[in-house]
């Protein structure tokens, strides 16, 4: 097994501390000014270029698989292409989950909307003085 040079100010390959001893450089820390903070069009960009992957994707698939086939659904006949049909079966899928899921955050919405209230409602009348507490008017 042989053993690297030793020269001054040489990193370990292994990761470790210098060849020499010495400390590895320290990083100076970020100033909190030069910290760039996420957007939300950053956010929509990273979306919108994800998207446009994505469809090109379907894309190549739908022209790679354009061998018509028969689709028969309740007494209705049609030739589409493979992955036309393919496409549109997953399409669907979706929409049963997210029909059904959409229902449920509506409900769940509402349902905090109506605690909240009721929250707020007991907040303010355990905040309203009693009339034993009050000093009648003219007293003092």
């Amino acid at each position: 097994m042989s053993e690297e040079p030793r020269v001054p100010g040489h990193v370990a390959q292994d990761g470790g501390p210098q060849a020499d001893g010495a400390a590895p450089p320290v990083q100076p820390a970020q100033l909190p000014q030069h910290v760039v903070k996420r957007t939300r069009m950053g956010g929509l960009w990273l979306a919108s270029g994800s998207f446009a992957v994505v469809l090109l994707l379907l894309l190549i698939f739908i022209l790679e698989n354009s061998k018509s086939v028969d689709v028969a659904y309740f007494g209705a006949h049609g030739h589409v292409p493979l992955g036309v049909a393919l496409l549109l079966a997953a399409v669907l899928g979706i929409l049963m989950v997210v029909i059904p899921g959409t229902a449920r955050i509506v409900q769940l919405r509402l349902t905090a909307r109506r605690h909240r209230r009721a929250d707020a409602a007991r907040l303010a009348a355990s905040q309203q003085p009693s009339a034993a507490e009050t000093p009648a008017p003219g007293a003092g």
